[in-house]
């Protein structure tokens, strides 16, 4: 059952899932909110690619899920910024696990190897900032939208969907674990293929465009 409640801005709109066969996503907007009914998780869209002419997406999350939610990776062209608002922000970084506390802030370069999520039992809530936006507003939508489908177990949508979005997203993250080099050949091979059985980078049914 999808729930709709009017949100403290009069255009924006609250969407809540459960667990979904079908779920309906829109392109993100300002305000937008995204909460998953199972975990609580909620996303936040503050800033969008839209509302900075591409310079930032900027996001608040309020996380309850304990654990990594997506493997080791680093990003080729993008910097994150993280602010701790509440709870406890743990960061693996050059190999080294890190705890940013509430009212504590750290940036994550691109091309370095990294990881973040909450490994407390209490919520953490941040912001999450991105620069520059490309379409990395898409990688969450989607995977909001996979893991509401039941497509990202432990946090993982498999290594082809990783090759998919690889691929056909300008906001290039790269798996930390496996050599770029291999990546790349993977992702110009695999991902071709993959596509005609269905696999996309961007749902339509998260997004609203497809890619």
């Amino acid at each position: 059952m999808i729930n709709v409640k009017k949100s403290r801005c009069i255009s924006t709109t609250f969407f809540i899932f459960g667990k979904l066969k079908s779920l309906i996503f829109f392109m993100a907007t300002k305000g937008q909110i995204l909460i998953n009914a199972e975990t609580g998780d909620e996303y936040e869209f503050i800033e969008t690619a839209k509302d900075t002419l591409g310079k930032s997406l900027k996001i608040r999350l309020k996380a309850f899920t304990k654990g990594e939610l997506v493997p080791n990776h680093f990003h080729a062209l993008q910097d994150e910024h993280f602010e701790v608002l509440n709870g406890e922000l743990t960061v693996f970084l050059n190999g080294e696990k890190k705890q940013i506390k509430a009212g504590e802030s750290i940036t994550l370069h691109k091309n370095i190897p990294h990881n973040h999520y909450n490994s407390l039992d209490e919520p953490l809530e941040y912001i999450h900032t991105v620069t520059p936006a490309l379409d990395f507003e898409l990688i969450y939508e989607n995977i909001f939208g996979l893991t509401q489908d039941g497509k990202m177990k432990n946090g993982k949508a498999g290594l082809v969907q990783e090759l998919v979005t690889l691929k056909y997203l300008d906001s290039k993250s790269y798996l930390a674990d496996i050599p770029v080099g291999v990546q790349k050949f993977l992702m110009n091979t695999i991902a071709p293929i993959a596509r005609s059985f269905g696999y996309r980078a961007a749902y339509k049914k998260y997004s609203g465009i497809e890619k």
